[in-house]
């Protein structure tokens, strides 16, 4: 899905196109919304999910390096196997334990859920995506974080490079009349292919849930979408709900947790703990988590009480509890450290890759390295800002920035500091010359932007069964925004030239 590459000498930077704001508004404006609404690129209005309004998107797509984004590509099966190996680790469930009693309502939940987890379903389902800043100084991506549950977007991406590749073919970039495609010559357009290659990981463990259990027909199992109560990112899913049916012919159904406590059983035929649809008789291959990754999906004990009903369950689960805590930022954190990379990866090569995305994370615990970070911490000041602080929870909204760190670390007991990392900030390079659409709205600020990568991996602990890269994703936001989540109010979906 990748536009031709022109053979003419690519710029360093594409140039953005040089248009009013008059212009943008009168004649990008109304092709933009009217393609959006037209193809899917929309959002549920939180007020009424039975509306729809345009997703939050940049008009413009925004410069890439082409080596930044073929080497995150290149990393992400890398990264994918790393992470499969550290959720079937011991070693993980030995540094989660740690947390407990410092974050013992989500971290210790999960962590006692994982260790009384009873399922004969062996097979693991990852669907990550790592996401990078470009460090503005040595042009180098750097990670800001690896997700391992209910990672979104897959079907949006899609969406918003079609939509600036048709702006682009109309000729609306093009200041004159002659309604020229402003970016040919200047770089590739490409269009992620998350649509489509997110779904094939499901079919994959789909197809594999059935090779398994040979009586089980195709029309008679379906995947379970676990979902929030009104959700407002519904149609991002649904672009991957469609695409399994489109592609595959597998057939989905949605739930909450409490719907699926209430409209699920284990099949009474065995003692595989099967799970079946008590109204239609269908048979859950894989359960593909799009909620359940902050306190907050679990607004009441039947949440918690139906998430372990799923986990016990045979169906394949994307992901497991174990591959979800493998997600936490104290993994990552630890995984920063040589002697923790050292347990999961032999090869020299390999992990100096890895090694040059990553930048100085701190724990905040009693160890040498975690009281050099409890003093970073306490020294954060507006003149001295360059550090985050990160909770063990995923969704915008989470995280402590600069000088407000201290003021934090003095309202909470120090006992539960160490559920907390510290990271240093990655100094990407702001743009001012691109125009953001945000409920109805055109702005133009500085903006920086993260580059996101998915990826795809069915394993079990003696094999992996198949490991690809599965698309990309691009988010920008104000540069004055610290956080940079699209659901949570602060970013927009993008696409990339690449240059």
């Amino acid at each position: 899905m990748m536009s031709p590459i022109s053979q003419m000498k690519r710029p360093e930077h594409a140039p953005y196109p040089k248009l009013t704001t008059k212009q943008v508004e009168e004649n990008i404006l109304p092709q933009l919304n009217q393609w959006a609404l037209s193809n899917g690129l929309i959002m549920a209005d939180k007020d009424n999910i039975s509306k729809a309004n345009v997703a939050p998107t940049t008009v413009f797509p925004t410069s890439v390096p082409a080596k930044v984004f073929e080497n995150a590509k290149t990393l992400q099966k890398t990264y994918n196997q790393l992470y499969a190996q550290v959720s079937n680790s011991d070693w993980l469930m030995n540094e989660t334990k740690k947390l407990v009693h410092s974050d013992p309502d989500f971290t210790g939940k999960l962590y006692a859920m994982a260790q009384k987890c009873d399922s004969q379903q062996t097979l693991k389902l990852g669907l990550f995506r790592s996401d990078y800043l470009i460090d503005q100084k040595s042009q180098q991506i750097k990670q800001v974080e690896f997700n391992t549950v209910s990672v979104s977007f897959a079907g949006l991406s899609t969406k918003v490079g079609e939509m600036h590749s048709f702006l682009n073919s109309l000729g609306a970039y093009d200041s004159s009349d002659e309604m020229k495609m402003f970016y040919e010559g200047m770089g590739e357009l490409p269009v992620s292919e998350s649509s489509v290659f997110m779904p094939r990981g499901l079919a994959r463990a789909f197809t594999m849930y059935q090779s398994m259990n040979s009586e089980t027909k195709k029309e008679k199992a379906v995947i379970a979408f676990i979902v929030e109560p009104n959700e407002t990112n519904l149609f991002d899913q649904k672009a991957v709900e469609f695409n399994l049916l489109r592609l595959y012919g597998i057939k989905s159904i949605r739930l909450t947790f409490e719907e699926a406590l209430k409209d699920l059983e284990y099949s009474k035929f065995d003692d595989k703990k099967r799970m079946v649809h008590k109204k239609t008789g269908k048979e859950i291959a894989v359960v593909y988590y799009r909620t359940g990754y902050t306190t907050g999906d679990y607004f009441n004990e039947s949440c918690w009480k139906s998430r372990e009903f799923l986990e016990n369950s045979y169906a394949i689960k994307a992901p497991t509890v174990d591959i979800q805590l493998a997600g936490s930022k104290k993994v990552q954190q630890l995984l920063t450290q040589d002697e923790t990379l050292n347990k999961f990866i032999d090869d020299e090569a390999t992990k100096n890759e890895l090694v040059k995305t990553f930048v100085k994370i701190y724990p905040l615990d009693d160890s040498k390295l975690g009281q050099e970070g409890k003093k970073l911490a306490l020294a954060c000041t507006s003149n001295n800002a360059k550090y985050v602080l990160k909770p063990q929870r995923e969704g915008g909204g989470n995280n402590i920035y600069k000088d407000e760190i201290p003021k934090f670390l003095k309202t909470i007991d120090e006992k539960e500091w160490d559920s907390y990392i510290l990271m240093e900030m990655i100094d990407a390079k702001p743009s001012s010359e691109n125009y953001l659409v945000r409920d109805g709205k055109l702005t133009k600020e500085p903006v920086i932007s993260e580059l996101g990568i998915y990826g795809t991996i069915l394993f079990d602990k003696e094999s992996i069964r198949s490991n690809e890269y599965a698309g990309s994703l691009l988010r920008t936001k104000l540069s004055s925004s610290n956080e940079g989540g699209v659901v949570a109010g602060f970013g927009t979906v993008d696409s990339m030239c690449l240059v």
